[in-house]
């Protein structure tokens, strides 16, 4: 059996498999399937300040490859996912490795989501801090699709807490490097990528798009190829730890972004197809190493031959 153990800088993982934000609910929704501490880590959906409604619905569509969603960060707050008894208390629980995705309307909403969390981290490993949400008015990508803004908003969220830093990146910018070193110096200390692209469809009998905020965030697996082409731009970028995801359906899938450069990866619009994706992830990745007389996870990060 191979050495899973992934080590991200600040934290180590007892495997590099992760799920992505938004697509496994805050890990309660998917337990009875199977014991979620089995995971390299849990990413609960994004948690602000204040409980946040969402985008109208309908706000999800299969498409060719993949889907579309614009739920537009639905979620309870940051009071009621630390009390609540299923969320923040049953994760604890449970023994769940927990990675909080944070987002914010502001700057200074990030900071005061990071100074909350940072005075109840008990069960907490790390924090994601979302700057690339394609699907909210206010906040998200208008943060990640400038480098200056995301910049900030890391400075700003590296002064409110000791926690570990994770920068969740998007896709939606034309340099993925430049915006990967800016959050680095800020302070990050490891990257993920990438979030969903913007898209649209339409239903052509209605004449009226499939979601109800017309444009939304496409994920699956047609998205792959330009995830790990983003992916391997960054690891060369810099020197932080980075966490590739984006149509990760098999653990062949997942070898793939190690081999560009990621340390882990997180499994997303699988879950939705298939609740065992993550697991199925972490045993292909297993199979593949003792098929190649790999001894441990981490030797194949970064081992593309270009």
């Amino acid at each position: 059996m191979a050495d899973l153990v992934c080590n991200l800088g600040k934290f180590t993982l007892k495997n590099p498999v992760m799920t992505a934000s938004g697509t496994f609910g805050y890990g309660f929704e998917y337990h009875n399937y199977y014991d979620i501490s089995r995971l390299g880590a849990v990413v609960v959906k994004g948690i602000r300040m204040t409980p946040s409604h969402g985008n109208p619905t309908p706000r999800v569509a299969e498409v060719t490859g993949g889907m579309l969603n614009a739920i537009g960060l639905q979620g309870p707050g940051v009071e009621a996912f630390l009390h609540k008894e299923h969320y923040m208390p049953f994760l604890r629980r449970v023994g769940a490795t927990v990675i909080v995705n944070i987002w914010g309307t502001s700057i200074a909403e990030y900071g005061e989501v990071a100074a909350r969390l940072e005075a109840e981290k008990e069960g907490i490993t790390a924090l994601e801090i979302n700057i690339s949400c394609p699907n909210v008015k206010a906040g998200g990508v208008a943060f990640g699709t400038d480098p200056v803004l995301a910049a900030e908003v890391v400075k700003t969220v590296r002064a409110a807490t000791t926690l570990p830093l994770i920068t969740k990146l998007s896709p939606n910018v034309s340099n993925i490097g430049e915006f990967a070193r800016a959050v680095e110096a800020a302070g990050s200390d490891a990257v993920s990528l990438i979030n969903t692209i913007t898209a649209m469809a339409i239903d052509i009998e209605t004449r009226k798009p499939k979601i109800a905020n017309r444009t939304g965030g496409f994920s699956g697996p047609a998205l792959k190829p330009i995830a790990v082409r983003m992916v391997y731009e960054a690891a060369r970028a810099v020197k932080i730890p980075v966490i590739g995801m984006g149509g990760i359906m098999t653990g062949e899938d997942a070898v793939e972004f190690l081999l560009a450069g990621a340390s882990a990866v997180a499994v997303g619009t699988a879950n939705f197809v298939d609740p065992f994706a993550p697991l199925k992830v972490i045993d292909g990745i297993n199979a593949y190493l003792d098929r190649h007389g790999i001894a441990k996870v981490s030797d194949l990060v970064g081992k593309v031959e270009c």
